[in-house]
C-alpha cells in the first residue's frame, strides 16, 4: 500500500503472477432475531441498516439483500431492539417476538418537518468548518474497545475468487491526541477459488486497519484531504432525517489539482450539534493513471489495471450523547488489460466493517506483535472455511445471496 500524506487508506492492490481480543470468551445463552427490512410503501428491500439494542454497543447491519441476523445476550434483559436508515424513521422492534423465525420488519419513510423559522447558514463550507472544529464535543475523547465484523471479497467478473471474514477485536483510541487505531483478528475463515484466477491474482492489502483509517473525522489529514479545506468546493444540497434529527447534506468536490486525486462525494451533519454522521464518496478518476497509483502496488510488465469506479460508505452512531463509528463500506471495480496480449478482465473489489459491540471499561490497548497492520493482507492472516456454527454468539453482516453461493461453490472446490 502506498503511504503518503493523502489517501494513505486507499487499499493497496497486490497483482501477482501466479505459478503452478476478546480471547477465550465464555459461553453464554443468547437468543437470536432475524428478517428482512423493507419499505413499508415500496416493498423494496433497505440494505446497510443500522440494527441496535438500545443502551448497549451490541448491533449490526443489513446486507444488500435487506437480510440482518443479531444475536442479543440474555443477561442484558432487552426487549427491543432499534432500526435506523437514512429518511426513514428509526423504528423499535420487541425482540421476543422476532426469536427463532425469519420476519419482515417494514421501515416507514419520515416526511422533513421544517421549523416555522429556519436559519441556514449562508455558507456551506462554514458548516463543514464548524462541523470539524466541534468534533471533541461530538465524538468520545476516551479509548474505546470494540468488536467488529469484517468481510472482503475478490470477483473476477461474476465470479468469486476469494471470500474472507474476521469478528475483530479493535481498540478505538480518542479522536483527540496522536493515538492511532489498533486492529486484531478475534477469530476469521475464507475461502478460495484459484482455479478460476487464469494468470493472475488479485489481492486486498490493509484489511480491517484501513477501514479504520475511512473514520474521516479522526484522520481528517489522512483520508479525504479534509484537513485544508481549501481542496474542496462545497454545495447545499437536500435536508435528510437520520436517526428521527435532520441533518444537512453537503456535496464536495475537487476545488484544486494536486499530486494524488481528490474525491467527490457527501457530508452528512446533523443540524442541532453539527455532529458528522454520514458521509459518502468516491475517488475523482479523471486522470486514470494517477488514480491507479493510488491503488496498485505490485503488478506484473506489461499490465494495466485501472481503475473504473470506487465507492465508499462511513456512518456514525450516537449513544449517550457521542458519536461512534458504526460500519465501514468500499466498492473498487477495475478493468485489466494486457499490452499486446487478447486478454480483458475486470475485478470487483468489496470490503464492509460493522462495529457490533463497544465498551469503555477497563481498556488494555492490544500489544504490537498483535496488531493486523496496514501493510498486510487479510486472507494471509485466516483460515480455511469451517462449520456453519463457526462463529457462535459473535454479531455478524448476514451474507448477501450472492455471496453466500460463492461460499458454498469456492468451500467445495477446496474439498476437491
Amino acid at each position: 500500500m502506498k503511504t503518503s500524506n493523502k489517501n494513505v487508506f486507499s487499499f493497496g492492490i497486490l497483482c501477482l503472477l501466479f505459478a503452478a481480543s476478546f480471547a477465550a470468551m465464555a459461553q453464554s445463552t443468547f437468543v437470536t432475531v432475524s428478517g428482512t427490512l423493507k419499505d413499508a410503501k415500496s416493498g423494496e428491500k433497505i440494505s446497510y441498516a443500522a440494527i441496535t439494542v438500545p443502551g448497549t454497543g451490541i448491533g449490526t447491519v443489513s446486507n444488500s439483500d435487506g437480510d440482518f441476523i443479531l444475536k442479543v445476550n440474555t443477561s442484558l434483559n432487552a426487549e427491543f431492539f432499534e432500526v435506523s436508515h437514512l429518511g426513514y424513521a428509526t423504528t423499535k422492534f420487541r425482540i421476543s417476538e422476532g426469536i427463532g423465525q425469519d420476519k419482515t420488519y417494514q421501515l416507514q419513510t419520515q416526511p422533513i418537518r421544517l421549523q416555522e423559522i429556519s436559519v441556514v447558514p449562508k455558507d456551506a463550507r462554514e458548516i463543514v468548518e464548524t462541523a470539524l472544529q466541534d468534533f471533541k464535543k461530538n465524538y468520545s475523547q476516551v479509548p474505546n474497545m470494540m468488536t467488529g465484523f469484517y468481510r472482503e471479497s475478490v470477483r473476477q467478473r461474476r465470479t468469486y475468487l476469494t471470500v474472507s471474514e474476521a469478528v475483530v477485536d479493535i481498540y478505538k483510541a480518542p479522536y483527540s491526541g496522536l493515538q492511532n487505531d489498533r486492529v486484531k483478528i478475534f477469530k476469521g475463515r475464507k475461502a478460495a477459488n484459484l482455479k478460476r484466477a487464469d494468470t493472475l491474482m488479485v489481492q486486498l492489502q490493509g484489511g480491517p486497519q484501513v477501514s479504520m483509517l475511512l473514520d474521516i473525522v479522526k484522520n481528517t489529514n489522512l483520508s479525504i484531504a479534509l484537513d485544508n479545506l481549501d481542496n474542496y468546493r462545497f454545495e447545499f444540497g437536500t435536508i435528510v432525517t437520520i436517526d428521527n434529527k435532520m441533518n444537512w447534506v453537503i456535496s464536495f468536490s475537487p476545488a484544486v489539482v494536486k499530486e494524488e486525486p481528490l474525491y467527490n462525494g457527501k457530508l452528512y451533519i446533523q443540524q442541532d450539534n453539527y455532529a458528522i454522521t454520514r458521509a459518502e464518496f468516491s475517488l475523482d478518476l479523471s486522470d486514470e493513471e494517477k488514480a491507479a497509483n493510488v491503488f496498485v502496488q505490485k503488478k506484473p510488465s506489461g499490465l494495466i489495471f485501472m481503475p473504473t469506479a470506487t465507492g465508499y460508505l462511513v456512518t456514525y452512531k450516537e449513544q449517550n450523547g457521542k458519536y461512534y463509528l458504526d460500519y465501514v463500506r468500499v466498492d473498487l471495480k477495475f478493468r485489466c488489460d494486457w499490452k499486446k496480449r487478447l486478454f480483458r478482465n475486470s475485478y470487483t473489489l468489496m470490503s464492509e466493517l460493522a462495529i457490533t459491540d463497544r465498551h469503555a471499561d477497563n481498556i488494555v490497548k492490544f500489544g504490537n506483535q498483535e496488531v493486523f497492520r496496514s501493510n498486510m493482507v487479510f486472507t494471509d492472516k485466516v483460515q480455511a472455511f469451517e462449520d456453519v456454527d463457526f462463529w457462535g454468539e459473535n454479531n455478524i453482516i448476514e451474507p448477501d445471496n450472492s455471496i453466500e453461493n460463492a461460499i458454498k461453490k469456492l468451500s467445495k472446490s477446496m474439498k476437491k
